[in-house]
């Protein structure tokens, strides 16, 4: 298939726009068009995976860490970075990246951990604000519920666990058609008075364009009326972390045993114990620490996440235990989600996950 139909499916799940300001997630190397019939999964995108990808004869790779965050200056070969770019490029081998944009999801890296450790009852634990719009739109009566209909199947009206969500007011529209106007109704030159309905109704910004298309199509009028407003409500369904219930509580040592088992960390660095039993769970996938106030103000008992730096661990002040497992620990099972993803909607298309270690961080026991 084209390499567009894998990175449109995928990003109709995990949007671009969703991802941090410093990320660079998206077709990193390849042409949109070119076809493909084997992709390769990896954490990093590594010299090696890359070799793999030559041996299987695969023309991609989609990797969770882009292999490039900052603008190349210069291609020589000195830095992995280059080498991995040039040896792609030179092969013809595309590198997709799914980074911060999957962990954003509520069905993404994080609900990947939570769902190994057991927990339910999930919620994001730090939604992200501006990814929503209101759209004001004005409908003849009679017309009203197929462009309502018509929105809700484009996305719009999704808050939380409700759908077809709108508020709708009766009111009086004016117009006045010109010569070369072709009104709904009414005629030509004289003003126009028609009883219609004031339409609110919610999206996320990355389904705009559908909806409007939709909007447009289902509007009986020549030219629609309508209004975008930018809203700074958080998005529940989309941000940063995720927090859980476990189903019957556990004791400290007992539950960081049970993480260290089914995330195969090597080892667990960890603040004191708090003397209380986990019932509330925070996740982050790679590094988490940004999010401690909120694991702390959401009730957690223990944060499990990677990458807290010495004086980090401090903050924890015996509210809660954070449990660092280390990055590659917590989203290495990233691979498997994103082949559970492809599969389930392209069945026939050979994915493969690499067999190579990426971890950069080795241990002496």
């Amino acid at each position: 298939m084209k390499l567009n139909t894998l990175t449109a499916y995928l990003e109709s799940l995990a949007p671009l726009n969703y991802q941090e300001d410093y990320d660079n997630s998206g077709l990193l190397i390849g042409h949109s068009d070119q076809e493909i019939s084997q992709a390769l999964i990896s954490l990093d995108c590594t010299e090696a995976v890359v070799d793999e990808a030559i041996a299987y004869n695969c023309q991609l790779v989609i990797s969770h860490h882009p292999i490039v965050f900052k603008g190349l200056k210069k291609f020589n070969g000195k830095t992995y970075v280059e080498r991995v770019v040039e040896k792609a490029i030179k092969n013809s081998i595309a590198i997709y990246a799914i980074h911060t944009n999957l962990d954003h999801v509520a069905t993404g890296v994080n609900k990947h951990i939570a769902d190994r450790l057991g927990l339910i009852n999930t919620r994001i634990l730090s939604p992200k604000n501006n990814l929503l719009k209101k759209l004001i739109t004005f409908v003849p009566v009679a017309q009203a519920e197929a462009v309502r209909a018509a929105l809700f199947a484009a996305g719009a009206g999704k808050i939380g666990n409700y759908s077809e969500a709108s508020f709708n007011t009766d009111g009086t529209g004016t117009y006045k058609a010109g010569e070369n106007a072709n009104p709904f109704t009414g005629e030509l030159g004289k003003q126009h008075r028609e009883p219609e309905v004031r339409i609110e109704t919610i999206y996320p910004t990355n389904l705009e364009n559908k909806i409007l298309t939709a909007l447009i199509l289902a509007h009986p009028y020549e030219e629609v009326a309508y209004d975008l407003y930018p809203i700074t409500n958080a998005f529940q369904e989309v941000g940063a972390g995720l927090i859980g219930e476990l189903s019957s509580p556990q004791e400290e040592i007992d539950f960081l045993h049970f993480v260290k088992k089914v995330m195969k960390a090597e080892v667990i660095r960890h603040t004191v114990f708090t003397g209380k039993k986990v019932s509330k769970v925070a996740v982050c996938g790679g590094s988490g620490s940004f999010l401690l106030k909120q694991a702390i103000a959401a009730g957690a008992d223990v944060f499990v996440t990677a990458d807290f730096k010495y004086h980090e661990f401090f903050d924890a002040e015996g509210k809660l235990v954070v449990a660092d497992i280390g990055h590659f620990e917590t989203e290495q099972f990233t691979q498997e989600l994103l082949a559970e993803i492809i599969s389930e909607k392209f069945p026939t298309f050979a994915v493969r996950l690499t067999k190579i270690n990426t971890n950069p961080v080795k241990y002496i026991f």
